[in-house]
């Protein structure tokens, strides 16, 4: 995209200056190689089918349409789909979160349409939208990870982005330290939706990590409250499932 805006020969001066740093192991990318080295381009494990047909993980049994968490769940939200094993892409999100590396919003958004553009236009939804932080967290953090991608998947499929329309109002012990039902404990009556939410018949949530999926529940308790017929998400990681 930057060699529309300032030439391909400025861009090779931009890159030697400049150099993009991989998304994967945080290098510098040798030059001629894209946004990500051409050995951890090998390393990255997508999710793929069979995948449940509710959460999107991988499965190893295609005989089965669900997972076995989704089977014994209940889940709230309608379906999702996620890009990345877990395993393959955790040192990269970690630093996407916490090391605020920014930029590899534009590199996820762009691996997310390139593999998921067909299905997610399919999804017909009328807006997208982040899964919002607490606002002490945001403060301390600097960014929202997920309003981050959403804004870059937004602009590649032209579906709007709604980054205000869920507020977090609860400040919540972070879901990884807690088992599944302590999760769902732990997420009630912890996010707000404005009112105006009754013109979306169709949402797309975007997160970083699906674990259980209690958080995407939340949210899509309180979309369907007010209104919405039908919300999936989008994740970036996923774990294997059986």
């Amino acid at each position: 995209m930057r060699d529309v805006f300032i030439g391909r020969g400025l861009t090779k001066i931009v890159d030697l200056l400049f150099p993009l740093r991989c998304p994967v192991c945080d290098g510098i990318v040798p030059a001629g190689e894209g946004k990500v080295c051409r050995v951890c381009r090998r390393k990255i494990r997508y999710v793929s089918e069979p995948r449940c047909q509710k959460c999107g993980r991988q499965l190893n049994d295609d005989t089965k349409p669900f997972c076995t968490a989704c089977a014994q769940t209940q889940h709230i939200f309608d379906r999702g789909i996620a890009l990345y094993d877990y395993q393959s892409m955790k040192k990269s999100v970690y630093r996407f979160k916490y090391k605020k590396r920014c930029e590899y919003a534009a590199f996820y958004a762009e691996e997310i349409y390139r593999h998921f553009k067909t299905e997610i236009l399919n999804m017909g939804a009328d807006a997208i939208i982040p899964i919002p932080l607490h606002k002490s967290r945001l403060k301390s953090r600097g960014y929202n990870q997920a309003e981050l991608i959403a804004a870059h998947l937004s602009r590649l499929t032209g579906i709007p982005l709604e980054k205000n329309l869920v507020k977090r109002v609860r400040k919540t012990v972070p879901q990884k330290q807690l088992d599944a039902r302590a999760r769902q404990n732990n997420l009630k009556k912890a996010f707000n939706i404005k009112p105006n939410v009754v013109k979306l018949n169709k949402t797309i949530l975007i997160d970083d990590i699906f674990t259980t999926g209690s958080t995407i529940d939340a949210v899509a308790k309180e979309l369907k409250r007010r209104g919405v017929e039908t919300v999936y998400f989008i994740t970036l990681c996923i774990g294997e499932g059986f």
